[in-house]
């Protein structure tokens, strides 16, 4: 029985996807460093520091990765205050309202930073809705290391049986595989070149994962 949905953040519920390419490649450009678009499309579903640990591994950089997080941080709240263009994703706050009014209870399982969950969250009056929040950038592990979703079923309450998650990222896809926890994958156009294919369902529009729909899903799983 569906009790809890643990829901990513970026891309799913919000668009800050193209905020956070345009603040990574200011980043990048502040730093010289010659990042392929294969190379960007890989870090889809990290946090921001293993981002730049990788960075400073791949380009051997003398500066400390905690720095380009505040290069990567400082671009980003600009654009996040002067963008006009960040909205919710088209449905999403719909859905949110269809499972608490089911009385589902709901988790977010992000790898952005508490600060840009809690401004995300503050701008689009999202708090009511949601139980607990995580950060990826609080744990050891990043997507797709399951950890988060681990934590954000146990804060839910319920057993993984009962939970349901919606991403989409391949890392974020491969952390609820490896935390064994059912897997909806949101076809988002802002998520290029990601695998869906260990996903147990993809969507195109959040309608098709009601609570009605997504309750018949998982009783038919377990």
């Amino acid at each position: 029985m569906l009790k809890a949905v643990l829901f990513d953040m970026d891309g799913v519920i919000v668009d800050t996807e193209p905020l956070h390419k345009k603040a990574y490649y200011g980043m990048f450009k502040t730093l010289k460093l010659p990042v392929t678009t294969a190379q960007y499309e890989s870090f889809t579903g990290q946090s921001t520091i293993n981002v730049c640990k990788r960075l400073c591994t791949d380009f051997e950089l003398l500066e400390a990765p905690e720095n380009l997080v505040q290069i990567k941080r400082r671009i980003f709240k600009e654009l996040f205050i002067s963008d006009a263009s960040l909205q919710l994703i088209p449905g999403v706050l719909d859905l949110i309202q269809d499972y608490h009014q089911n009385g589902v209870t709901l988790v977010l399982a992000s790898s952005a930073s508490m600060q840009t969950i809690n401004s995300v969250f503050d701008r689009f009056q999202l708090n009511p809705y949601f139980k607990a929040k995580l950060s990826g950038a609080d744990l050891k592990a990043s997507k797709p290391h399951p950890e988060i979703f681990i934590k954000a079923a146990q804060a839910s309450g319920y057993a993984k049986e009962q939970c349901l998650v919606i991403e989409d990222s391949t890392n974020g896809i491969k952390a609820a595989n490896g935390a064994g926890i059912f897997c909806v994958a949101y076809n988002s156009k802002h998520s290029k070149n990601q695998n869906y294919d260990t996903a147990n369902l993809v969507i195109n529009d959040f309608s098709s994962i009601s609570y009605k729909r997504a309750k018949n899903l998982l009783a038919a799983q377990y």
